[in-house]
């Protein structure tokens, strides 16, 4: 699919509740050359939420629909913004692909592989390009890294690990009262849910479908007994899910293992009380970081601080000048925006460039199922008492001889000063 250079485009939002409705507001309706076109969500109060916005920001009425078939059948749509529960996010942006529409979705995790390859498949034969909108890819320290791991400063990358560590009991626990979706999943699921934010800026270091796959995948899951005390302190014992039990473990690893023998490690920490973490680390030959601790190890360089490692953490702040992305050099220039520190700006000004050139999107369609995929994969590893199992090859072999990058300002694949 090719599309003329836009330099204004109608978009569709579908799903608004907390993370669309904040995207909108914060996001896209302060963006130029956007205009939120159609809004879709199943309840009235939501969309018509979102239209007092829209209207109030940019002055146009935006069609409103609880069917987001409706925003696929209009014509004037350029891209569709996928911000549903979990469990539509693929339905929607294979429905959308179908119709023509660029989409940007939302991450989660996926709930079989055939809906990846059914994503997959649906690119393949309509060309449309899909987006998976992972923020954590245009962090600042994510691109920090990522830029030092081209330049070789890592040397030969070998293992790296992240993951999902935020304190998410309220949200869990009052699901009815929020209407998320999160509760449902951890009474019924046990797996990796929400694997892509860590996984993301991994993938691109390892260059994951690009030269680099994931092979195989093992996956272990704690008891889960955090959201019980939480609803016995908040709720009491007589609150009917205090003593429900909940399938989703406090505490999941998943390790993973490539085809040029790097090993990746995730875990997923989200009803037990902490502090909030990527705990983003890389580790080559020639250097170390870690997130927790912003510190980078150079060999040759910080040997000597091995049993005193604590006066260089934050450390990081030395390289900034020498090594920050080219992206966020810009970014500081022109003044860093809201949302995650600056990130979401970022990821939908990268997949609104995509729409606006019709050219392809810098997360594209086989990041996306491979990343996703990692939930139905984990949960099946659990199911069969932390059993390996294998992971797919959504690109069909295509990772062996990848097609040309795109190269742009947010390019993830090369480093485009």
């Amino acid at each position: 699919m090719v599309l003329t250079m836009k330099e204004q485009l109608k978009i569709g939002v579908i799903g608004l509740g907390c993370r669309g409705s904040m995207l909108m507001k914060d996001v896209m309706l302060p963006m130029e050359g956007i205009t939120i076109a159609a809004v879709c969500d199943p309840y009235e109060d939501r969309m018509q939420a979102a239209a007092k916005q829209v209207e109030e920001k940019n002055g146009n009425t935006p069609i409103m629909t609880a069917d987001y078939r409706d925003i696929l059948a209009m014509p004037e749509i350029d891209a569709v913004i996928v911000t549903t529960s979990w469990q539509d996010h693929i339905k929607v942006s294979i429905d959308a692909m179908k119709a023509g529409k660029y989409v940007g979705c939302e991450v989660g995790g996926a709930y079989s592989l055939e809906q990846c390859w059914e994503l997959v498949r649906t690119y393949e034969q309509t060309g449309v390009p899909c987006m998976l909108m992972e923020n954590c890819c245009y962090g600042r320290d994510e691109l920090m890294v990522l830029n030092m791991v081209k330049k070789g400063v890592f040397g030969e990358v070998i293992h790296c690990s992240g993951g999902y560590q935020h304190d998410l009991r309220d949200e869990v626990a009052y699901g009815r009262e929020n209407r998320h979706y999160r509760l449902e999943n951890y009474l019924n699921r046990n797996a990796e849910n929400y694997p892509t934010h860590e996984l993301g800026p991994i993938a691109k270091v390892l260059n994951i479908n690009r030269g680099n796959r994931m092979v195989s995948l093992v996956s272990m899951a704690s008891k889960a007994a955090g959201i019980h005390e939480f609803l016995k302190r908040e709720k009491g014992d007589s609150y009917d899910l205090t003593n429900a039990q909940f399938a989703q473990g406090d505490v999941i690893t998943t390790m993973i293992k490539c085809a040029h023998g790097q090993t990746i490690v995730l875990t997923l920490d989200t009803t037990l009380p902490r502090g909030y973490s990527r705990g983003f680390r890389v580790q080559g030959t020639k250097a170390m970081y870690l997130e927790d601790n912003k510190s980078l190890f150079l060999d040759q360089t910080h040997n000597k601080f091995d049993f005193t490692w604590k006066e260089q953490w934050n450390n990081v702040e030395e390289y900034r000048e020498q090594y920050d992305h080219p992206i966020w050099k810009q970014y500081q220039k022109e003044g860093i925006h809201a949302g995650h520190d600056g990130m979401d700006w970022l990821v939908f000004s990268a997949f609104f460039d995509a729409v606006k050139k019709g050219s392809q999107v810098p997360i594209d369609v086989y990041d996306m199922a491979s990343w996703m995929a990692v939930t139905a994969l984990s949960e099946e590893s659990i199911a069969k008492g932390s059993a390996p199992v294998m992971f797919p090859d959504f690109t069909d072999g295509k990772w062996l001889n990848p097609a040309p990058v795109v190269r742009g300002h947010y390019c993830l694949d090369e480093i485009c000063e």
